[in-house]
């Protein structure tokens, strides 16, 4: 089962955002992006990979201990940014920042002592991605628009682990189907 833990925006901030991507579809060359789809909107904290279905209690119940450590926290979808030269484009975090990273910190090592194997370690940088390109483009004119976007804040109260499942029948545009496994209370041990 292919899995990652993530936090999930709730949906008045989804519908927030999908008002900000609707504008940026109307740009010139948006329709040669691939654009996530709504229920595919999430911060990711951990990537799992593909993870033997035997170490998936274990590592719930880690993700589980996790999160009950973890002080429910503020935050809000805002601004915008790219990875690989254009290849994905993101809205971003604002808000405890620190805590959303301690969090992402603490769904990492509970991978490693699930023991869920992982590939490289690569530093935290909280995004939800809206689109990728397979060519790389010009983002200056999406991240203008993404400039002045920012969403109500709201208190994250869970971590979720999701599983995604990818599209298998080669048609142009398929989106992965995500399906949430479990959902672990923030803030549950006090």
């Amino acid at each position: 089962m292919r899995l990652f833990a993530a936090v999930l925006p709730p949906e008045d901030v989804s519908r927030e955002l999908v008002v900000a991507v609707e504008a940026l579809r109307g740009l010139p060359g948006a329709e040669g992006l691939r654009w996530t789809g709504r229920p595919g909107w999430h911060l990711t904290l951990a990537f799992y990979g593909e993870v033997d279905d035997a170490l998936v209690p274990g590592l719930t119940t880690r993700l589980e201990r996790a999160a009950a450590r973890t002080e429910p926290f503020g935050l809000a979808l805002g601004g915008g940014g790219q990875f690989g030269h254009g290849r994905a484009l993101w809205t971003g975090a604002d808000g405890d920042l620190r805590t959303l990273r301690l969090l992402a910190e603490r769904a990492e090592a509970a991978g490693r002592k699930a023991g869920v194997e992982r590939g490289e370690h690569r530093r935290y940088k909280a995004h939800l991605t809206l689109a990728r390109s397979g060519t790389g483009i010009d983002t200056q004119p999406y991240l203008r628009a993404l400039a002045g976007f920012r969403s109500r804040a709201w208190t994250v109260g869970e971590l979720a682990l999701v599983s995604s499942h990818l599209p298998r029948s080669g048609v142009p545009g398929e989106q992965p189907r995500y399906e949430v496994v479990a959902r672990c209370p923030i803030g549950a041990a006090g």
